[in-house]
């Protein structure tokens, strides 16, 4: 049997926890907007939520997923990592993934609402309206249909889940293992882990830039994934350019 290392146990817990916690609530969308990652600028946003929207799943197919990619992928690099450096890791991963989905929706947030200013409208009576969780239906005729929904969405939807450093595992898991075989559900050819996670991080591009879902749900945080990725990718090249033990928590 898979032996699941130390850290990618207690985060399997940890997820199930909140998940089962989340659902069973009396009031579980008192729970979500408690613990879901808000925009900085929404009244919703809580400092804690960098780090508790990590642990929360929007379904049970969302946490199911993520939680067979750590099992799959977490201890192997656990392994060769150790326990404090691959929480570190981890945890550095989702913050990367986090940190740049909120810059990405501050440059959709601050350019749309720059549009509405340069057309007469005051700045102050739009983010005050925003605050209400309202908005002026008339600004789809500054910004139109998709500028609105864009505009909308990156002040009130909130993110959830462990994707983001999942996906810092997964680039580390290439960088360690390139010659591993991986498969997708829906494509069951044999791919190596050097050609298959660069592949998914394409995939998340192309969804980030043209907005078309291909093997995710439309409302993943794909600039996160990418965050994620990036953040994993960063870490592991300044590591491995010192050569690890220079840099080793154990």
């Amino acid at each position: 049997m898979y032996r699941v290392s130390p850290i990618v146990k207690q985060l399997l817990i940890i997820n199930i926890i909140f998940f089962v916690g989340s659902t069973l609530s009396f009031n579980s969308d008192f729970i979500y907007s408690l613990f879901g990652l808000y925009f900085p600028e929404n009244p919703q946003f809580k400092f804690w939520q960098i780090i508790t929207h990590m642990f929360m799943h929007g379904n049970i197919q969302h946490i199911l997923f993520n939680m067979f990619a750590l099992w799959m992928f977490g201890s192997s690099v656990e392994s060769i990592f150790g326990t404090k450096k691959f929480l570190f890791f981890y945890i550095t991963c989702g913050l990367g993934a986090a940190f740049i989905q909120i810059l990405f929706l501050y440059y959709v947030f601050y350019s749309n609402l720059d549009l509405l200013v340069s057309s007469g409208y005051d700045q102050s009576s739009i983010l005050n309206i925003l605050a209400e969780g309202k908005y002026n239906t008339s600004w789809e005729g500054v910004l139109g249909p998709k500028g609105l929904l864009d505009f909308n969405s990156s002040f009130f939807s909130s993110m959830v889940g462990a994707s983001g450093a999942i996906m810092g595992v997964l680039v580390a898991f290439g960088m360690f293992f390139p010659d591993s075989k991986l498969m997708l559900i829906f494509l069951p050819v044999p791919i190596k882990a050097k050609y298959f996670i660069p592949g998914i991080i394409l995939l998340d591009l192309f969804s980030a830039i043209t907005g078309q879902a291909i093997f995710s749900p439309s409302n993943t945080a794909y600039v996160a994934h990418i965050g994620g990725a990036l953040t994993g990718f960063l870490i592991m090249y300044y590591w491995k350019k010192n050569q690890f033990t220079k840099n080793r928590w154990y």
